[in-house]
């Protein structure tokens, strides 16, 4: 039987990504939502078209008390939210989830939201379904590239990775989203201490393969919190940055605005950026990429340094954040059962496993270097 998968946002910028996907894999049966019946009518006519009508479409509030009922009348098994921004949303639509006996997962990348998603954790078991947050970039795929080399580390001291985008524009409530914090304190870790820096600042030029010279600054992850737990790291940090540097420049500016008050709203700012985005995004080269560096002493007690960098041409780079909930989609389809629980998003998804799902050996590429290893 196939797998019934409902894809919250699904005409969106991330959530058309997971469509397309889906709509193509066996073993699934995919159900686009959305709210607003003119967008979700074409989404679900381009999806048909590309599946030979294989696609149905929702439309409706996934928040609203109703929400259980649809699940249960569609028999949906597996929820995919990519409605975000999930900066200050609230744990509706996974409640929902639960309340209906539904697999949920989503897409969000922020740090409160996704790792406080454990409130559910108790509800979840007693209803025996799984409720993983943040099955994107980060937490999911940030930790299976370090857990399919953590074997070679004794011990990690420091984790310092982040994202380079490229100049093409993601969708406005994303970019809302990664502007919540400009200029807020972000807490890191530094030598086994908590640390405060400031959101989209302390701007600095990372050396990347393949991309030149980007411009990168403190962005706030769910990592932050994830990794001291599960890796024992006592140096943790995040950067992301856009891969026109000027993007980079703005969002400084604009965190520093907010920092001294003299902008109170990101949102209104959020949008003008958007819209000034989309106007230099031809600019760009296409590329972007994830790098994580990890310090720490190996399993022969030398120092062990690795170096991971997943490297995406001709504007793929969507494609990584978008195909954990694929890759999550098409092992359930294939027998595979999370456990009950809510959670983040780690330990369910292996490095290869999220590289098949986005299956554009062309455009992606992951290199893993070390060094200081004793052969």
């Amino acid at each position: 039987m196939a797998l019934k998968v409902l894809v919250i946002g699904g005409y969106g910028n991330f959530g058309s990504i997971v469509c397309q996907h889906l709509v193509a894999m066996p073993g699934i049966e995919l159900v686009v939502s959305g709210r607003d019946p003119r967008k979700l009518q074409r989404k679900v006519d381009e999806l048909n078209a590309q599946s030979g009508g294989t696609c149905q479409g929702w439309c409706g509030d996934a928040m609203g008390t109703a929400f259980t009922d649809v699940l249960r009348s569609l028999n949906i098994q597996l929820v995919v939210h990519t409605g975000g921004p999930f900066q200050g949303q609230s744990y509706a639509v996974a409640e929902h989830c639960i309340d209906a006996g539904v697999n949920y997962c989503d897409l969000s990348d922020c740090r409160t939201f996704v790792n406080g998603i454990g409130v559910l954790d108790a509800r979840a078991k007693a209803a025996g379904v799984a409720i993983l947050s943040g099955c994107s970039s980060v937490p999911t795929l940030s930790s299976a590239i370090i857990d399919e080399q953590r074997h070679r580390f004794k011990r990690i001291d420091s984790i310092e990775h982040g994202i380079s985008s490229s100049a093409k524009m993601p969708g406005l409530s994303t970019v809302e989203g990664v502007l919540a914090y400009a200029g807020k304190p972000i807490h890191q870790l530094k030598n086994g201490q908590v640390h405060a820096v400031s959101g989209w600042q302390d701007l600095t030029l990372r050396k990347m393969p393949h991309l030149g010279r980007r411009l990168l600054a403190n962005v706030d992850v769910p990592d932050m919190d994830i990794f001291a737990d599960r890796y024992g790291a006592h140096t943790l940090s995040f950067k992301a940055g856009s891969g026109l540097k000027l993007g980079g420049i703005a969002n400084g500016v604009l965190a520093q605005a907010l920092k001294m008050g003299i902008v109170r709203d990101h949102a209104a700012w959020a949008a003008r950026l958007h819209r000034w985005g989309l106007w230099f995004e031809r600019f760009g080269d296409g590329k972007s990429a994830m790098y994580i560096d990890v310090h720490g002493i190996g399993v022969q007690d030398q120092p062990l340094s690795m170096t991971v960098q997943l490297t995406a041409r001709n504007d793929k780079g969507p494609q990584i954040p978008s195909c954990a909930a694929v890759a999550l989609a098409a092992k359930i389809a294939q027998d595979y059962t999370p456990a009950s629980g809510a959670r983040p998003c780690v330990g369910e998804i292996s490095v290869d496993e999220y590289m098949a799902a986005i299956n554009d050996p062309k455009n992606l590429s992951l290199s893993v270097h070390f060094s200081d290893e004793q052969r």
